[in-house]
Protein backbone atom coordinates (compact mmCIF):
# COMPACT_ATOMS: atom_id res chain seq x y z
CA UNK A 1 0.00 0.00 0.00
CA UNK A 2 1.78 3.25 -0.72
CA UNK A 3 1.46 6.29 1.14
CA UNK A 4 -0.01 9.86 0.70
CA UNK A 5 1.08 12.19 -1.83
CA UNK A 6 -0.08 14.74 -3.75
CA UNK A 7 2.95 14.23 -6.39
CA UNK A 8 1.46 13.65 -10.39
CA UNK A 9 1.78 10.73 -12.28
CA UNK A 10 3.98 11.04 -15.04
CA UNK A 11 0.80 10.50 -17.02
CA UNK A 12 -0.82 13.12 -15.35
CA UNK A 13 2.19 15.54 -16.15
CA UNK A 14 2.34 14.88 -19.85
CA UNK A 15 -1.43 15.46 -19.90
CA UNK A 16 -0.65 18.75 -18.16
CA UNK A 17 1.66 19.39 -20.14
CA UNK A 18 -0.46 18.75 -23.57
CA UNK A 19 -3.20 20.42 -22.92
CA UNK A 20 -1.54 23.66 -21.26
CA UNK A 21 0.45 23.89 -24.76
CA UNK A 22 -2.82 23.66 -26.57
CA UNK A 23 -4.48 26.16 -23.79
CA UNK A 24 -1.09 28.75 -25.11
CA UNK A 25 -0.77 27.71 -28.86
CA UNK A 26 -4.85 27.39 -29.78
CA UNK A 27 -7.36 29.06 -27.21
CA UNK A 28 -5.42 32.17 -25.76
CA UNK A 29 -4.80 33.63 -29.36
CA UNK A 30 -8.09 33.16 -30.11
CA UNK A 31 -10.19 34.20 -26.99
CA UNK A 32 -10.72 37.87 -27.38
CA UNK A 33 -12.66 37.42 -31.01
CA UNK A 34 -14.90 34.85 -29.69
CA UNK A 35 -15.54 36.94 -26.78
CA UNK A 36 -16.35 39.89 -28.67
CA UNK A 37 -18.19 37.40 -31.42
CA UNK A 38 -20.61 35.56 -28.87
CA UNK A 39 -20.35 32.82 -30.93
CA UNK A 40 -19.23 29.32 -30.75
CA UNK A 41 -16.16 28.99 -31.72
CA UNK A 42 -15.81 26.13 -34.00
CA UNK A 43 -12.47 26.47 -35.73
CA UNK A 44 -10.91 25.94 -32.15
CA UNK A 45 -13.27 22.83 -31.68
CA UNK A 46 -12.14 21.29 -34.27
CA UNK A 47 -8.83 22.46 -33.97
CA UNK A 48 -8.95 20.17 -30.32
CA UNK A 49 -10.86 17.54 -31.98
CA UNK A 50 -7.94 16.89 -34.62
CA UNK A 51 -5.34 17.14 -31.58
CA UNK A 52 -6.92 14.56 -30.36
CA UNK A 53 -8.90 16.37 -27.11
CA UNK A 54 -12.05 16.99 -28.40
CA UNK A 55 -13.04 13.42 -28.53
CA UNK A 56 -15.07 10.42 -26.76
CA UNK A 57 -11.65 8.59 -26.43
CA UNK A 58 -10.52 11.17 -24.69
CA UNK A 59 -12.74 11.69 -22.18
CA UNK A 60 -13.36 8.38 -21.59
CA UNK A 61 -9.56 8.13 -20.40
CA UNK A 62 -9.50 10.84 -18.40
CA UNK A 63 -12.49 9.73 -16.33
CA UNK A 64 -10.85 6.57 -16.02
CA UNK A 65 -8.14 7.62 -13.70
CA UNK A 66 -9.02 5.99 -10.65
CA UNK A 67 -7.17 9.13 -8.99
CA UNK A 68 -9.99 11.11 -10.13
CA UNK A 69 -7.48 13.85 -10.59
CA UNK A 70 -6.74 14.04 -14.78
CA UNK A 71 -10.51 15.36 -15.24
CA UNK A 72 -9.98 18.42 -12.85
CA UNK A 73 -6.27 18.95 -14.12
CA UNK A 74 -8.32 18.75 -17.88
CA UNK A 75 -10.41 21.19 -16.68
CA UNK A 76 -8.23 23.41 -14.63
CA UNK A 77 -5.93 24.07 -18.27
CA UNK A 78 -8.37 24.29 -20.61
CA UNK A 79 -10.47 26.65 -18.81
CA UNK A 80 -7.24 28.50 -17.93
CA UNK A 81 -6.99 29.32 -21.63
CA UNK A 82 -10.15 30.85 -21.79
CA UNK A 83 -13.70 30.05 -19.78
CA UNK A 84 -15.51 30.76 -23.10
CA UNK A 85 -13.89 28.42 -25.60
CA UNK A 86 -13.39 25.67 -22.64
CA UNK A 87 -16.87 25.32 -22.36
CA UNK A 88 -17.56 25.47 -25.80
CA UNK A 89 -15.07 22.05 -25.76
CA UNK A 90 -16.12 20.45 -22.50
CA UNK A 91 -19.65 20.97 -22.88
CA UNK A 92 -21.12 17.90 -24.51
CA UNK A 93 -19.57 15.76 -21.61
CA UNK A 94 -22.43 16.91 -19.51
CA UNK A 95 -25.09 15.50 -22.02
CA UNK A 96 -22.66 12.41 -22.33
CA UNK A 97 -22.58 12.31 -18.36
CA UNK A 98 -26.38 12.59 -18.50
CA UNK A 99 -26.58 9.02 -21.60
CA UNK A 100 -23.74 7.19 -18.74
CA UNK A 101 -25.71 7.29 -16.09
CA UNK A 102 -28.77 6.39 -17.53
CA UNK A 103 -28.83 4.55 -20.19
CA UNK A 104 -28.38 0.99 -21.12
CA UNK A 105 -24.75 -0.26 -22.73
CA UNK A 106 -26.14 -0.19 -25.66
CA UNK A 107 -27.67 3.50 -26.05
CA UNK A 108 -24.05 4.31 -24.76
CA UNK A 109 -22.43 2.49 -27.44
CA UNK A 110 -25.22 4.10 -29.96
CA UNK A 111 -25.38 7.56 -28.67
CA UNK A 112 -21.93 8.46 -27.02
CA UNK A 113 -20.11 8.58 -30.55
CA UNK A 114 -22.70 11.02 -31.94
CA UNK A 115 -22.25 13.53 -29.11
CA UNK A 116 -18.44 14.37 -30.77
CA UNK A 117 -18.44 13.38 -34.25
CA UNK A 118 -15.55 13.16 -36.04
CA UNK A 119 -12.41 16.05 -36.31
CA UNK A 120 -13.53 16.46 -40.13
CA UNK A 121 -17.24 17.00 -38.70
CA UNK A 122 -17.40 17.40 -35.22
CA UNK A 123 -20.48 17.64 -33.46
CA UNK A 124 -22.48 19.12 -30.00
CA UNK A 125 -24.62 17.51 -27.43
CA UNK A 126 -26.17 19.54 -24.51
CA UNK A 127 -27.61 18.16 -21.12
CA UNK A 128 -31.18 20.28 -20.85
CA UNK A 129 -32.53 20.06 -17.38
CA UNK A 130 -33.08 23.89 -16.06
CA UNK A 131 -36.45 25.26 -16.65
CA UNK A 132 -37.46 28.96 -16.56
CA UNK A 133 -38.94 28.58 -12.96
CA UNK A 134 -36.98 25.24 -11.73
CA UNK A 135 -33.36 25.77 -11.97
CA UNK A 136 -31.82 25.13 -7.94
CA UNK A 137 -35.10 23.19 -7.47
CA UNK A 138 -35.43 20.16 -10.11
CA UNK A 139 -38.16 18.93 -8.59
CA UNK A 140 -40.58 21.94 -9.56
CA UNK A 141 -39.99 20.69 -13.50
CA UNK A 142 -42.98 21.28 -16.00
CA UNK A 143 -41.57 19.54 -19.31
CA UNK A 144 -43.83 16.89 -19.34
CA UNK A 145 -43.19 13.60 -21.58
CA UNK A 146 -46.68 11.37 -21.71
CA UNK A 147 -46.19 7.55 -23.65
CA UNK A 148 -47.99 7.03 -26.43
CA UNK A 149 -48.43 3.16 -26.02
CA UNK A 150 -49.98 2.77 -29.28
CA UNK A 151 -47.20 4.54 -31.35
CA UNK A 152 -44.42 3.40 -29.09
CA UNK A 153 -43.58 7.09 -28.99
CA UNK A 154 -42.89 9.67 -26.10
CA UNK A 155 -44.62 13.28 -26.65
CA UNK A 156 -42.16 15.92 -24.61
CA UNK A 157 -43.70 19.91 -23.94
CA UNK A 158 -42.34 22.23 -22.58
CA UNK A 159 -39.28 24.63 -22.20
CA UNK A 160 -35.79 24.07 -21.39
CA UNK A 161 -33.56 27.66 -20.31
CA UNK A 162 -29.98 28.52 -19.76
CA UNK A 163 -28.71 25.38 -21.86
CA UNK A 164 -25.22 25.24 -22.79
CA UNK A 165 -25.37 23.96 -26.59
CA UNK A 166 -28.88 24.05 -26.56
CA UNK A 167 -30.65 24.36 -30.21
CA UNK A 168 -27.76 24.16 -32.15
CA UNK A 169 -26.36 20.65 -30.23
CA UNK A 170 -26.91 17.16 -32.29
CA UNK A 171 -28.21 15.57 -29.74
CA UNK A 172 -29.80 16.50 -26.68
CA UNK A 173 -30.22 15.11 -23.56
CA UNK A 174 -33.70 16.28 -21.81
CA UNK A 175 -34.98 15.67 -18.37
CA UNK A 176 -38.67 15.20 -17.91
CA UNK A 177 -41.75 14.76 -15.64
CA UNK A 178 -43.28 11.60 -16.84
CA UNK A 179 -45.40 11.17 -13.35
CA UNK A 180 -45.29 15.12 -12.14
CA UNK A 181 -46.78 13.67 -8.66
CA UNK A 182 -43.38 12.24 -7.59
CA UNK A 183 -41.79 15.24 -8.07
CA UNK A 184 -37.86 14.42 -8.83
CA UNK A 185 -38.83 10.63 -8.39
CA UNK A 186 -41.26 10.98 -11.24
CA UNK A 187 -38.76 12.37 -13.80
CA UNK A 188 -37.17 10.55 -16.51
CA UNK A 189 -34.12 11.42 -19.35
CA UNK A 190 -34.31 11.12 -23.07
CA UNK A 191 -31.84 11.25 -25.57
CA UNK A 192 -33.00 12.89 -29.01
CA UNK A 193 -31.10 12.72 -32.13
CA UNK A 194 -30.48 15.53 -34.85
CA UNK A 195 -33.31 14.39 -37.21
CA UNK A 196 -35.99 16.32 -34.68
CA UNK A 197 -34.88 19.49 -34.59
CA UNK A 198 -37.39 21.53 -36.21
CA UNK A 199 -40.43 18.78 -35.69
CA UNK A 200 -40.95 19.43 -32.37
CA UNK A 201 -37.52 20.54 -30.78
CA UNK A 202 -36.51 24.39 -31.40
CA UNK A 203 -34.06 26.67 -30.17
CA UNK A 204 -35.62 29.40 -27.97
CA UNK A 205 -34.23 32.91 -27.07
CA UNK A 206 -30.28 33.13 -27.27
CA UNK A 207 -28.86 34.64 -24.34
CA UNK A 208 -26.41 37.44 -24.65
CA UNK A 209 -24.44 37.10 -21.13
CA UNK A 210 -21.57 38.93 -19.19
CA UNK A 211 -19.36 36.28 -19.16
CA UNK A 212 -18.19 32.89 -21.04
CA UNK A 213 -19.79 34.40 -24.18
CA UNK A 214 -18.11 32.17 -26.36
CA UNK A 215 -20.35 29.49 -25.30
CA UNK A 216 -23.73 29.11 -26.92
CA UNK A 217 -26.48 29.24 -24.23
CA UNK A 218 -30.39 29.28 -25.12
CA UNK A 219 -33.85 28.02 -24.36
CA UNK A 220 -35.05 24.99 -26.01
CA UNK A 221 -38.55 24.54 -26.81
CA UNK A 222 -40.38 21.30 -27.00
CA UNK A 223 -43.81 21.36 -28.55
CA UNK A 224 -45.41 18.42 -29.25
CA UNK A 225 -41.94 15.90 -29.78
CA UNK A 226 -42.53 12.78 -30.92
CA UNK A 227 -39.70 10.77 -30.54
CA UNK A 228 -39.68 6.98 -30.30
CA UNK A 229 -39.77 4.96 -27.09
CA UNK A 230 -36.21 4.02 -27.74
CA UNK A 231 -35.39 7.03 -26.82
CA UNK A 232 -36.29 6.98 -23.16
CA UNK A 233 -32.58 6.51 -21.80
CA UNK A 234 -32.42 3.24 -19.31
CA UNK A 235 -35.69 1.51 -20.70
CA UNK A 236 -39.23 1.34 -20.46
CA UNK A 237 -39.48 -1.38 -18.02
CA UNK A 238 -36.65 0.05 -15.70
CA UNK A 239 -38.81 3.23 -15.67
CA UNK A 240 -41.86 1.66 -14.70
CA UNK A 241 -40.58 -0.66 -11.80
CA UNK A 242 -38.95 3.03 -10.28
CA UNK A 243 -41.97 4.34 -10.64
CA UNK A 244 -43.77 2.09 -8.47
CA UNK A 245 -41.58 1.55 -5.99
CA UNK A 246 -42.34 5.43 -5.41
CA UNK A 247 -45.51 5.36 -5.31
CA UNK A 248 -45.61 2.52 -2.78
CA UNK A 249 -43.35 4.80 -1.03
CA UNK A 250 -45.34 7.59 -1.18
CA UNK A 251 -48.64 5.82 -0.06
CA UNK A 252 -46.67 4.59 2.70
CA UNK A 253 -45.33 7.74 3.75
CA UNK A 254 -48.83 8.89 3.20
CA UNK A 255 -50.68 6.54 5.77
CA UNK A 256 -48.02 8.48 8.11
CA UNK A 257 -45.29 5.21 7.83
CA UNK A 258 -41.86 6.63 9.23
CA UNK A 259 -40.17 6.72 5.72
CA UNK A 260 -38.64 9.68 4.06
CA UNK A 261 -40.74 11.74 1.55
CA UNK A 262 -40.37 11.18 -1.76
CA UNK A 263 -39.34 15.18 -2.16
CA UNK A 264 -36.49 14.15 0.14
CA UNK A 265 -35.57 11.13 -1.34
CA UNK A 266 -35.46 12.81 -4.68
CA UNK A 267 -33.70 15.68 -3.20
CA UNK A 268 -31.03 13.41 -1.85
CA UNK A 269 -30.82 11.55 -5.11
CA UNK A 270 -30.30 14.83 -7.22
CA UNK A 271 -27.71 15.92 -4.42
CA UNK A 272 -25.68 12.86 -5.42
CA UNK A 273 -25.29 13.10 -9.01
CA UNK A 274 -24.53 16.87 -8.80
CA UNK A 275 -22.19 16.28 -5.90
CA UNK A 276 -20.06 14.23 -8.36
CA UNK A 277 -20.09 16.74 -10.81
CA UNK A 278 -19.05 19.89 -9.04
CA UNK A 279 -15.53 19.20 -8.44
CA UNK A 280 -15.00 19.22 -12.43
CA UNK A 281 -16.50 22.52 -12.53
CA UNK A 282 -14.58 24.08 -9.09
CA UNK A 283 -11.69 23.25 -11.65
CA UNK A 284 -12.53 25.05 -14.27
CA UNK A 285 -12.89 27.74 -11.80
CA UNK A 286 -9.87 27.12 -10.66
CA UNK A 287 -8.15 27.41 -13.90
CA UNK A 288 -9.81 31.11 -14.50
CA UNK A 289 -8.31 31.94 -11.25
CA UNK A 290 -4.62 30.90 -11.52
CA UNK A 291 -4.83 32.71 -14.82
CA UNK A 292 -5.69 36.24 -13.42
CA UNK A 293 -2.88 35.61 -10.41
CA UNK A 294 -0.43 34.59 -12.76
CA UNK A 295 -1.26 37.53 -15.29
CA UNK A 296 -1.08 39.80 -12.19
CA UNK A 297 1.90 38.70 -10.67
CA UNK A 298 3.40 39.47 -13.86
CA UNK A 299 2.46 42.67 -13.85
CA UNK A 300 3.03 43.85 -10.43
CA UNK A 301 6.58 42.63 -11.04
CA UNK A 302 7.45 44.45 -14.42
CA UNK A 303 5.00 47.86 -13.40
CA UNK A 304 6.94 50.35 -12.59
CA UNK A 305 5.63 53.78 -10.27
CA UNK A 306 8.07 56.25 -8.54
CA UNK A 307 10.67 54.25 -9.61
CA UNK A 308 10.50 50.92 -8.11
CA UNK A 309 8.28 47.75 -9.15
CA UNK A 310 4.88 47.79 -7.76
CA UNK A 311 5.18 44.27 -5.92
CA UNK A 312 7.19 46.21 -3.53
CA UNK A 313 4.14 47.51 -1.91
CA UNK A 314 3.04 45.43 1.06
CA UNK A 315 -0.57 46.22 -0.41
CA UNK A 316 0.25 44.31 -3.75
CA UNK A 317 2.58 41.96 -1.98
CA UNK A 318 0.45 40.70 0.06
CA UNK A 319 -2.44 40.90 -1.95
CA UNK A 320 -1.10 38.55 -4.57
CA UNK A 321 -0.16 36.10 -1.05
CA UNK A 322 -3.50 35.91 -0.55
CA UNK A 323 -4.34 35.25 -4.06
CA UNK A 324 -2.04 32.33 -4.26
CA UNK A 325 -3.39 31.24 -0.96
CA UNK A 326 -6.69 30.81 -1.74
CA UNK A 327 -5.97 29.23 -5.32
CA UNK A 328 -4.05 26.31 -3.75
CA UNK A 329 -6.31 25.86 -1.12
CA UNK A 330 -9.14 25.72 -3.96
CA UNK A 331 -7.50 23.23 -6.10
CA UNK A 332 -7.01 20.67 -2.93
CA UNK A 333 -10.45 20.76 -2.11
CA UNK A 334 -10.91 20.44 -5.84
CA UNK A 335 -8.73 17.52 -5.79
CA UNK A 336 -10.11 16.11 -2.37
CA UNK A 337 -13.77 15.97 -3.94
CA UNK A 338 -12.28 14.49 -7.35
CA UNK A 339 -10.89 11.51 -5.97
CA UNK A 340 -13.34 10.97 -3.02
CA UNK A 341 -16.21 11.32 -6.44
CA UNK A 342 -13.72 8.36 -8.37
CA UNK A 343 -13.59 6.42 -5.36
CA UNK A 344 -16.92 6.01 -4.19
CA UNK A 345 -16.26 7.49 -1.43
CA UNK A 346 -19.51 9.37 0.48
CA UNK A 347 -19.68 13.25 0.75
CA UNK A 348 -20.24 13.07 4.34
CA UNK A 349 -19.70 17.16 4.66
CA UNK A 350 -20.71 18.36 1.36
CA UNK A 351 -17.30 18.08 0.23
CA UNK A 352 -18.22 18.18 -3.78
CA UNK A 353 -20.14 21.29 -2.81
CA UNK A 354 -17.26 23.24 -0.74
CA UNK A 355 -14.90 22.25 -3.85
CA UNK A 356 -17.35 24.37 -6.08
CA UNK A 357 -18.13 27.15 -3.39
CA UNK A 358 -14.88 27.41 -2.34
CA UNK A 359 -13.05 27.78 -5.98
CA UNK A 360 -15.91 29.48 -7.26
CA UNK A 361 -16.21 32.29 -5.02
CA UNK A 362 -12.19 32.66 -4.96
CA UNK A 363 -12.14 33.04 -9.08
CA UNK A 364 -14.36 35.87 -8.48
CA UNK A 365 -12.46 37.45 -5.78
CA UNK A 366 -9.27 37.07 -7.59
CA UNK A 367 -9.95 38.12 -10.67
CA UNK A 368 -11.55 41.60 -9.09
CA UNK A 369 -8.45 41.59 -7.23
CA UNK A 370 -6.49 41.07 -10.47
CA UNK A 371 -8.27 44.01 -11.81
CA UNK A 372 -7.13 46.28 -8.89
CA UNK A 373 -3.46 45.26 -9.07
CA UNK A 374 -3.49 46.70 -13.05
CA UNK A 375 -5.45 49.90 -11.88
CA UNK A 376 -7.27 51.43 -15.10
CA UNK A 377 -5.43 49.14 -17.52
CA UNK A 378 -7.24 46.14 -15.76
CA UNK A 379 -10.72 47.70 -16.72
CA UNK A 380 -9.72 48.28 -20.06
CA UNK A 381 -10.14 44.89 -23.07
CA UNK A 382 -6.64 45.39 -23.87
CA UNK A 383 -5.76 43.14 -20.95
CA UNK A 384 -7.51 39.90 -20.31
CA UNK A 385 -8.02 40.67 -16.43
CA UNK A 386 -11.63 42.18 -17.10
CA UNK A 387 -12.96 39.31 -19.33
CA UNK A 388 -11.81 36.67 -16.26
CA UNK A 389 -13.60 38.79 -13.93
CA UNK A 390 -16.66 38.54 -15.93
CA UNK A 391 -15.79 34.71 -17.01
CA UNK A 392 -15.88 34.09 -13.33
CA UNK A 393 -19.27 35.35 -11.82
CA UNK A 394 -21.34 32.35 -13.17
CA UNK A 395 -19.23 29.96 -10.53
CA UNK A 396 -21.29 31.58 -8.07
CA UNK A 397 -24.49 30.62 -10.33
CA UNK A 398 -24.53 27.93 -12.25
CA UNK A 399 -24.34 24.18 -11.30
CA UNK A 400 -26.03 25.67 -7.82
CA UNK A 401 -25.87 29.06 -6.55
CA UNK A 402 -23.27 29.81 -3.55
CA UNK A 403 -26.21 29.63 -1.79
CA UNK A 404 -27.23 26.58 -2.66
CA UNK A 405 -23.73 24.94 -1.52
CA UNK A 406 -24.20 25.95 1.59
CA UNK A 407 -27.32 24.85 2.21
CA UNK A 408 -25.94 21.30 0.96
CA UNK A 409 -22.80 21.47 3.36
CA UNK A 410 -24.98 22.87 6.28
CA UNK A 411 -27.54 20.25 5.88
CA UNK A 412 -24.43 17.51 5.49
CA UNK A 413 -22.72 18.41 8.70
CA UNK A 414 -25.69 19.07 10.90
CA UNK A 415 -27.55 16.61 9.83
CA UNK A 416 -31.12 18.74 10.07
CA UNK A 417 -33.16 19.73 7.03
CA UNK A 418 -32.14 23.19 7.45
CA UNK A 419 -35.20 24.68 4.88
Amino acid sequence: MTGFTLELTEDQRTLQKWLHEFSVNVIRPAASEWDEREETPWPVIQEAAKAGIYSLDFFASTWGDETGISLPITMEELFWGDAGIGLSIVGTTLGLAGILANGTPDQLAEWAPQCFGTPDDPRLCALAVSEPNAGSDVSSMKTTAVYDEAKDEWVLNGVKTWITNGGIADVHVIVAAVDPELKARGQASFVVGPEFKGKGLAQGQKFKKHGIRASHTSEVILDDLRIPGSALLGGKEKLDGRLAKARERMESAQRGHHVKTEREKGGQAAMATFEASRPSVGAQAVGIARAAYEYSLEYAKTREQFGRPIITNQGIAFTLADMKTRLDASRLLVWRAAWMGRNSVPFSSGEGSMSKLYAGETAVWVTEQAIQILGGNGYTREYPVERWHRDAKIYTIFEGTSEIQRLIISRAISGIQIP
